[in-house]
């Protein structure tokens, strides 16, 4: 089921935030999620979050900020559900035209967002870990 997150979702987000990342970026090292953890905790609290929750606990959840997808993360064992796009057909629903960067190198993200209708507006280098991503945009129908 997915609703809007609630202060007590926090640890359990971040927690899939925190594990999603290593996995997924295994490209960029580990001490940059640790490092910027304490921030994202931190802005999590004042963007547009869903949650999908079932049995009580997170499986995954959505962040957008301004029409900004800043993340979309499920629990390894419940990837490939569908639960990723139920998240993003809601935020769709608020924000008629979306925004975010993806890792070249995380295929599988930029796979499952070009089939979700967004399409590759620039390519950069981020600063921060030196990987290229790609600036994906979505405009709403």
């Amino acid at each position: 089921m997915i609703r809007e997150f609630e202060t007590k979702d926090l640890d359990e987000v971040m927690e899939i935030w925190l594990i999603s990342n290593l996995q997924t970026h295994d490209f960029v090292p580990k001490s940059y999620w640790r490092k910027n953890y304490t921030e994202v905790s931190r802005i999590m609290q004042l963007a547009t979050v869903f949650v999908w929750e079932e049995d009580g606990h997170v499986q995954g959840f959505i962040g957008a900020m301004e029409g900004f997808v800043a993340g979309l993360f499920v629990k390894e064992e419940k990837r490939g559900s569908g639960i990723g796009k139920a998240l993003l057909d809601k935020m769709k629903e608020v924000e008629k035209s979306l925004s975010l960067a993806v890792y070249e190198k995380n295929v599988r993200a930029v796979r499952f967002y070009m089939r979700e209708g967004f399409k590759v507006q620039s390519e950069r280098v981020e600063e921060s870990t030196k990987e290229r991503e790609f600036l994906l945009s979505y405009e709403g129908e």
